[in-house]
């Protein structure tokens, strides 16, 4: 197991973690009724960080942030010589914890996509772990939603018996939520995106060498040009530039936080 702290990723704090480490974490804190918020970040996830003073406060106060991105991994050991075995990518962490729940007769909740994306997740999750607890399900509103909705679907969380409950939102949206109801709920609430698609069979996922390569942005931009098109070709250069800053320039790092006020989202 290797669980080593945190390093700064141009700003972002990310845990030196392999999946069996952040396994234990989630189910400790699930066991202990612990607010925890937990994400898995690539390139996309660590850069809504470094440009946004606002949202960089809410990740570094995640939990747990793991290395979702085989370019992230890379970083951290260019930047401070940790050397993981692989990364913790989120849809395989998420199945990993899921095993773990069944073993351990944790309850879990999905909150967020769409209907249809929750009912083929379930019919899967039930095929793959049949003694798996599912306490509930609840698609994305996709807007902003009020103090009081939000308050609301707490409660529904919470009413469940949930133990753990996943977060399906889109990056930053789900980290936010995490941020923002980790300590009402007082449970691990885990942002993990792309998983709830994946797992559901409604997404593929790129090939073994192409993620092993740090290749996956790639595949997804191959299947969703219009939507990411902007992203890789913006992000990705400047995610290789502000490390190679950090390399020459250490303090180049030390990013400015701003307390955000609060975003429900839904």
């Amino acid at each position: 197991m290797i669980d080593r702290g945190k390093v700064n990723v141009i700003g972002v704090n990310v845990n030196v973690v392999d999946y069996e480490a952040a396994v234990a974490r989630v189910v400790s804190a699930a066991k202990a009724r612990k607010p925890y918020g937990v994400s898995a970040l690539a390139v996309h996830g660590v850069m809504t960080g470094a440009l946004d003073a606002e949202h960089l406060y809410r990740l570094n106060r995640l939990d747990l942030v793991t290395p979702d991105g085989q370019p992230v991994r890379w970083a951290m050991r260019f930047l401070h010589g940790e050397a993981l075995p692989d990364r913790v990518y989120g849809p395989n962490m998420t199945l990993f914890i899921c095993e773990a729940a069944a073993r351990e007769g944790l309850s879990i909740y999905l909150y967020g996509s769409r209907q249809e994306v929750l009912d083929a997740w379930t019919v899967n999750l039930r095929k793959m772990y049949p003694t798996l607890k599912i306490a509930g399900s609840e698609p994305s509103k996709f807007k902003k939603i009020s103090e009081e909705e939000n308050r609301e679907m707490v409660e529904r969380i919470k009413a469940s018996g949930a133990d753990i409950t996943f977060v399906g939102l889109g990056c930053p949206r789900q980290e936010v939520y995490a941020f923002e109801n980790k300590d009402a709920l007082s449970m691990p609430l885990i942002a993990v995106g792309a998983a709830f698609d994946f797992h559901a069979g409604l997404l593929p996922q790129a090939p073994k060498w192409m993620q092993d390569r740090g290749l996956e942005w790639l595949f997804r931009l191959w299947h969703e040009p219009k939507r990411l098109w902007r992203r890789y070709a913006y992000l990705n250069p400047l995610f290789v530039w502000m490390v190679l800053k950090q390399k020459i320039s250490p303090r180049s790092a030390s990013v400015t936080e701003t307390m955000p006020q609060a975003v429900r989202f839904g």
